[in-house]
């Protein structure tokens, strides 16, 4: 264990956030998403909703603000999925700032997916909890 880092954060879930660079993307998956067939680097936490692991991975990760949409997430079609509110809550709450989230066509978003550094696929079961972070800069 160590002090200050959320022990959501394993020495493999660490090591991908810290070796992404400026632009890189991460994936943050409910447990109904094809991560094992899109994702190049997997890191699965089972039995993890997903705001939980987006809020360990944001005690983290600097968010992108050279971006107008640092962070997209899986729409759903015909509503705005449920859990949008709290994204966007833990988002704001880690950065200090209001960040928009670009909804993102199911399809699109797997595509999106399939070119991004890493997938972190949890055990969420609500439905369309999915979202991508791009990884922004610490300033000196």
């Amino acid at each position: 264990m160590l002090k200050f880092i959320n022990p959501l954060l394993t020495g493999e879930l660490l090591a991908i956030l810290c070796d992404m660079g400026h632009g890189d993307e991460v994936v943050i998956v409910d447990a109904n998403f094809p991560a094992d067939a899109i994702a190049e680097r997997l890191v699965r936490l089972p039995g993890i909703s997903v705001t939980d692991a987006l809020e360990a991975v944001l005690s983290v990760l600097p968010v992108d603000d050279f971006v107008d949409f640092p962070a997209a997430a899986m729409d759903a079609p015909g509503e705005r999925p449920q859990i949008y509110p709290e994204f966007e809550a833990l988002l704001e709450k880690a950065e200090g700032r209001v960040i928009a989230l670009d909804p993102v066509d199911r399809f699109a978003f797997y595509d999106r997916t399939k070119e991004a550094y890493a997938v972190i696929a949890t055990g969420e079961r609500r439905l369309y909890a999915n979202i991508i972070l791009k990884k922004g800069v610490l300033r000196a």
